[in-house]
């Protein structure tokens, strides 16, 4: 019961740390095709897949240049939701109100685009919106379907086949050392570790569905990687790094991964983050 009713709850922000409800999949992506030069001309086109490290022209789109925060509505929001999603990150719905999933997108939006991330929709990200970097490639001899999870800018990839299918925001390892007493297997015992998500190249192992209890909390929908650390949903995805070792996703982006990151493909962890 508490699970579900703490999926129900709204959006919320406070001092860094955001809640994030559910919301729905990504479904369109941008068409990105070269032209002379190394310049490449982008047209938003529903169901077309983001090449990797294609970059977008100026000009391509106009966006509303109208500033928003957490809590805006209206069609500037709706047009910021809409743009995000074809860019493949994943604001939730595209209902014109700008909440949780919708600031998480438009954090990892920002990271990419080299903006410190902020709730606020303004100038700068408007134009980035308009003429949007690529994530940066951290392995590029990598397998064409592969998850990437860059530490220093908070962000982790899905490619698939090639192509750009998922950027999220994350909240990884907080390199602070730990020991916490938990019940589990019927007993209460100490449990201590570093608090770190390891760099290096590792595969998917094993999943659960749903909320799944650990001995150091609780996971939703998590998909392992390297021994106890895994990719999954938390309430808390906050803009620094945060869990016990694990990749924190927003809960929208937990919903929808396990349909679009199988087993057994290649995990490449790099990077450290800068407090």
């Amino acid at each position: 019961m508490w699970a579900r009713r703490q999926l129900g709850l709204a959006a919320l922000m406070t001092a860094g740390t955001v809640i994030l409800s559910t919301g729905g999949p990504a479904a369109a992506a941008v068409d990105v095709r070269p032209v002379a030069g190394a310049t490449q001309v982008a047209s938003v086109k529903a169901g077309m897949p983001v090449k990797a490290g294609a970059a977008v022209m100026a000009g391509a789109v106009t966006a509303p240049d109208k500033p928003l925060k957490l809590g805006s509505k209206g069609s500037a929001v709706k047009w910021l939701q809409q743009r995000l999603k074809d860019l493949r990150y994943l604001p939730g719905r595209v209902d014109g109100r700008y909440g949780g999933s919708t600031l998480a997108a438009v954090w990892a939006f920002q990271k990419v685009n080299g903006i410190k991330p902020s709730s606020t929709v303004g100038k700068r990200t408007w134009a980035a919106l308009e003429s949007p970097k690529s994530p940066k490639i951290l392995v590029p001899g990598g397998k064409p379907t592969r998850a990437e999870v860059n530490l220093a800018k908070q962000v982790m990839v899905l490619y698939v086949d090639g192509q750009v299918k998922l950027i999220t925001h994350i909240s990884s390892g907080s390199g602070v050392p730990y020991c916490e007493t938990a019940v589990w297997q019927g007993k209460s015992q100490r449990f201590c570790g570093s608090a770190t998500t390891p760099t290096g190249n590792f595969k998917t192992t094993w999943r659960a569905s749903g909320w799944h209890r650990s001995y150091l909390g609780q996971l939703y929908n998590p998909i392992f990687f390297n021994g106890g650390i895994a990719f999954h949903g938390a309430l808390s995805v906050p803009l620094y790094p945060a869990s016990h070792g694990c990749v924190r996703l927003p809960m929208n982006v937990a919903g929808v991964l396990p349909g679009l990151l199988g087993k057994g493909v290649p995990v490449h962890v790099r990077g450290r983050f800068q407090r």
